[in-house]
């Protein structure tokens, strides 16, 4: 199935949802058309399990990028670092994730937030161990900017394919440290 999925993404990347065949993704992957409607019940189907495979994979690597951290700091510049670097090399898994307009009406719209509401509910988690606790409401509104500014700051890499991970992070985190500093322990 994984294999389903790994293929499916690649297509989806590629030709986007809509140009996307559920006989072209079958003969790449070398199965029947009918097997991958007794996996996936559709292509929305389909296009949903390359999301929530995506957004498993990049909570993991942002999430283990961040154990042992020493400071608020070090935590935000791990998670931001592993962010990017996830997006440098899973394109294909980026290029799903950030595509949303074109997949509203799928389902998938609401993967993608969910994918953000995720990210953003890890970044407040980290930053209520780090930041003077029962302002919680200040921690979520500080993750949902770091996410928003990310992703743009992601969409901006794309256009420049010199800017490597590390130097990306160092960008976000002269902008959102400044911010963030403040409030640290």
């Amino acid at each position: 199935m994984r294999q389903m999925i790994e293929i499916a993404e690649e297509v989806f990347a590629e030709r986007g949802y809509g140009a996307a065949s559920m006989d072209d993704i079958a003969e790449r992957v070398g199965v029947s058309k009918p097997m991958l409607y007794e996996y996936f019940n559709s292509k929305e189907g389909l296009l949903l399990a390359c999301i929530q495979q995506s957004r498993a994979a990049l909570r993991e690597v942002t999430e283990r990028a961040t154990v042992g951290a020493t400071s608020a700091e070090d935590a935000l510049r791990r998670g931001l670092l592993a962010f990017f670097v996830f997006i440098r090399e899973r394109r294909q898994a980026w290029s799903l994730l950030r595509h949303e307009m074109a997949l509203i009406g799928t389902g998938a719209a609401d993967e993608i937030e969910q994918t953000r509401r995720q990210q953003t509910d890890l970044i407040a988690a980290l930053m209520s161990g780090y930041f003077d606790a029962g302002d919680d409401l200040r921690a979520e509104a500080s993750a949902e900017f770091v996410v928003g500014a990310c992703e743009r700051l992601a969409i901006w890499c794309e256009r420049h394919e010199d800017v490597s991970p590390e130097l990306a992070t160092e960008y976000a985190m002269d902008v959102l440290w400044s911010g963030l500093s403040a409030r640290a322990r």
